[in-house]
């Protein structure tokens, strides 16, 4: 028997045909957005290059500057500087043993101190080593050591000279210096700079030596000059925070003499 299709009916297309269409659009839209993306990145290559090419001889000096300028850091470091700090310290020894020897004297022992500052036995003294030294470590804390001994001496204001040159992130060396800059100035009455020093003597490190330390003589400092208020604060620091530091035996009198 015959079959007839309805009038106006058309078979409709295999579902499967028209995925595998709309898949090839896709893929082709991808590969054409690709190819743009590495043309553009070719493109820039390509002006790289041509940089490069054009500036090669500025970038090699630039490399080559670099270079040589890393090496002689090296060649500095290892013939100049590391020679020059192994002399400071040869140099150093003999003043510090005379400095030493005069700190553990029973009795004040001026003559020491000179010679820790002016050198003996055929070596520099502290002065010596850091003039000739200076930018060493030995050079850096002959600073020092020369002005603790002109604080010793009573030559307060070669202590403050040398102090002030001394520079340190130690924490108990640092804040020494600063709190000796403030024995200096309090001695040539100078109250309102020494009390500033100890301050940041108190402050350079918070540890529970140095800083009640000068707490403690920032604090009597004030008192003596008159400023109750701040001493006050200052002895109260002390309590609230250093209760069992040597300073904060007695505090209690401390602050019942400025309340």
């Amino acid at each position: 028997m015959a079959t007839y299709n309805k009038r106006g009916y058309k078979a409709p297309k295999p579902e499967e045909a028209k995925v595998e269409n709309e898949f090839e659009e896709v893929v082709d839209v991808q590969d054409s957005t690709t190819a743009e993306v590495f043309d553009a990145l070719d493109e820039k290559a390509s002006r790289t290059e041509e940089w490069v090419a054009k500036n090669q001889k500025v970038l090699l000096a630039i490399v080559g500057a670099i270079a040589i300028g890393t090496l002689g850091y090296l060649l500095y470091n290892r013939f100049i500087v590391e020679p020059k700090e192994e002399k400071a310290a040869n140099e150093i020894f003999q003043a510090q043993q005379y400095f030493q020897q005069a700190v553990d004297a029973t009795e004040k022992n001026d003559s020491l101190y000179n010679l820790a500052l002016k050198g003996g036995e055929g070596k520099l003294g502290f002065i010596g080593v850091a003039e000739q030294y200076a930018g060493t470590s030995a050079g850096n804390l002959a600073n020092y050591h020369a002005g603790m001994a002109y604080l010793n001496l009573g030559d307060f204001k070669s202590a403050i000279t040398y102090l002030e040159k001394f520079k340190s992130n130690d924490a108990i060396l640092n804040p020494l210096a600063l709190g000796a800059i403030g024995d200096a100035l309090a001695e040539t009455n100078k109250i309102d700079d020494a009390i500033v020093y100890y301050k940041k003597a108190a402050e350079a490190n918070n540890n529970d030596f140095t800083t009640p330390r000068f707490l403690l003589k920032a604090a009597q400092l004030s008192l003596a000059a008159g400023k109750k208020a701040e001493a006050h604060a200052l002895f109260v620091e002390i309590k609230e925070k250093f209760e069992t530091s040597k300073e904060g035996l007695n505090i209690d009198a401390f602050i019942a003499m400025t309340e």
